[in-house]
């Protein structure tokens, strides 16, 4: 993975405030509350606020991200939590995961580099178990109009990095769709995400 998309993450959360907040995102902590504990997975997971707030909940939660920084921070925030987390750094191919290993996986603002991005939903996809279920909130391909109002929603500049309902249908389409919807989202996560903005919501169970 490109060193300046390093550089971009090990800057942005090597702040000492944590960018986005130790507040679990308010979609992932709705839909966690519907299911049944097991095991999940985060996917570039930051500085560790979704995944802390799954342990507390009883989950047996795995992360992965490329920044050692966010995984610095999110190790002290499970720590404060009293709660333990299994959170490796690297690329996805190359983290042991096996196939049918998780109930549950979550992608809260995942936005994986264009390039790479379908291949890691066929891997992620390959990971989960029958039945299991798929959580995402992402930025949809409208948000662009609301950053250029409002930076401080923050986001990806470029148009390939966001999302559409037809580009997740393509890289997940062995699922019954609990859930597929273009919204507008009132967000206050940390200073990272600040104001209105347009996201995709899938929640998907895999068949």
């Amino acid at each position: 993975m490109a060193t300046d998309w390093l550089k971009k993450w090990n800057t942005k959360f090597g702040q000492t405030k944590y960018a986005y907040g130790t507040r679990p995102n308010n979609y992932l902590k709705e839909k966690l509350a519907t299911l049944p504990t097991g095991s999940i997975l985060f996917g570039a997971e930051g500085e560790g606020r979704n995944a802390v707030h799954a342990a507390r909940l009883g989950w047996d939660v795995s992360a992965f991200d490329i920044s050692e920084v966010g995984q610095q921070k999110a190790l002290k925030l499970a720590e404060k939590n009293k709660v333990s987390i299994d959170y490796q750094v690297g690329e996805l191919p190359n983290l042991g995961y096996h196939e049918e290993q998780f109930d549950a996986i979550a992608l809260i603002y995942a936005h994986f580099p264009p390039n790479i991005r379908s291949g890691y939903h066929k891997l992620l996809h390959s990971y989960l178990k029958k039945g299991g279920t798929i959580i995402f909130e992402a930025f949809s391909k409208a948000h662009l109009a609301y950053k250029k109002k409002n930076p401080s929603v923050g986001g990806p500049s470029n148009l390939d990095a966001l999302f559409s309902i037809e580009e997740l249908q393509a890289d997940f389409p062995d699922y019954e769709i609990l859930e597929l919807k273009k919204t507008t989202v009132e967000l206050n996560e940390g200073d990272g995400h600040v104001g209105t903005g347009s996201v995709i919501r899938f929640l998907g169970r895999k068949k």
